[in-house]
This record gives C-alpha cells, structure tokens and sequence, in this order.
C-alpha cells in the first residue's frame, strides 16, 4: 500500500474511536527484552476474504502522533510486512476469527500501542489497541503475608493410647507386687498341706507295717 494513503489512515486514527467489531486482547501487556508478545485481535464480524491490518502508535496518541503500517494477514499470500519492518520479527496468523500478531526478540523501542484495522467501503475500524510495555526486568511484587486464621476445634472421641513398654505408675507396681506376694503365700500353703499329706501316709503305711508283727507276737505267748 502507498505511503500517502497510510499517512491518510495515521490521520483519521488518531481521531477514530475503537469499535467493538475487533476485539483486542490484551489491553496492556509488559514482557522482557528479548522475550516474545503475542497480540489478539478477534474478527465479531465474517471478514470473508477482507484483509485484517496490524499499526503501531509508538507515542501517545495525538493529532501528530505517526503511525506504523507492520504488517497485514491476507487468506492467499499470508502475513504480508511493511516496508522497512524487520520481517524476521513479526509475523501474523489466523486461528478461527482470531489474528495473532506475533513480536519475536522484542526490545524497548518495540513499546507503543498497537491497532488491529480492517478497511471497509467507505469505513475504517479499528479495535482498541493493545499497550506493549518492554523493560529489561519485570517487577516482582511481594505476595501479600496472609494471616493464620484459628481453626475451629471440633468435639472427638478420645482414642484409646497405644503405650509402649511396661507401666511405672506406683499404683500398677504395688499391684504388682501384691500379685506375687499372695501367689507365694499360695505356694507355701500348697507346699504345708502337700508335706502334711505325705507326713500322714508315710505314718499309715508304717503303722500297716507294724501291726502284723505285734499279732504274731500275741500268738507267740
């Protein structure tokens, strides 16, 4: 396209609004030097065989600001790029009724405000435009500390506790000790009555024993 005709639409585009047929996202967008920004611009409109433009406005926009034509995306030929645009760097393409306007190894010239246009018979739209904001470092905002807040302490069951090793309370030795002291008494009562026994029998067999002999002796007289 003729560079009279762009400085036509340059005109008209610092005074032109943005319509709400081409959307375009984001509306501000930060990335680092030599990083990659993607730009969308979606068609609410069938746009046909229409081709769709990509400006950029590398100041704020006024009734003097210039405008630069980077590049357009036609359904035969592809992205065809303006003159002296680096071609390497930029680079549009078509998904569904999105176009996708994409900066490669941007750098901090690169920032301005950048317009997806379609040209209409007799009317041009516009979208919005998108603020590209190239810096070397991105800033890193702290995360704000969040408080602990108390949790709610519900009724439990008490579980049963699984101790380990023997038990030392003085109530459970005494027990214990208790336990063998009448476990010996025991054995010593069943150790007398046992020796009682056996003292008895030992004395009824011997007297068995001894009775036979006094009758004979009897007899003997």
């Amino acid at each position: 396209m003729r560079p009279r005709l762009w400085l036509l639409l340059a005109a008209q585009l610092a005074v032109v609004r943005g319509s709400s047929v081409l959307q375009q996202t984001p509306a501000y967008i930060q990335v680092q030097t030599n990083k990659m920004a993607m730009l969308s611009c979606e068609a609410k409109i069938s746009l046909g065989n229409m081709r769709i433009y990509w400006l950029r406005q590398r100041q704020a926009p006024s009734s003097d600001s210039h405008h630069e034509f980077l590049a357009l995306w036609d359904s035969t030929k592809g992205t065809v790029h303006g003159e002296e645009v680096e071609q390497e760097k930029i680079a549009v393409f078509r998904d569904a009724s999105r176009f996708i306007l994409n900066l490669t190894s941007v750098k901090p010239e690169d920032s301005g405000i950048y317009f997806c246009m379609i040209i209409g018979s007799p009317e041009l739209t516009f979208g919005k435009g998108t603020q590209l904001s190239v810096v070397d470092f991105l800033p890193t905002t702290a995360q704000p500390t969040k408080k602990s807040t108390p949790k709610k302490r519900g009724c439990r069951l008490p579980r049963p506790a699984t101790q380990k090793g023997p038990l030392c309370s003085p109530i459970t030795l005494g027990l214990l000790v208790a336990g063998v002291l009448v476990l010996l008494v025991s054995l010593g009562v069943a150790i007398h009555l046992y020796c009682r026994r056996r003292r008895a029998r030992l004395r009824f067999i011997k007297h068995l024993r001894l009775h036979p002999l006094e009758k004979r002796s009897r007899l003997d007289y």
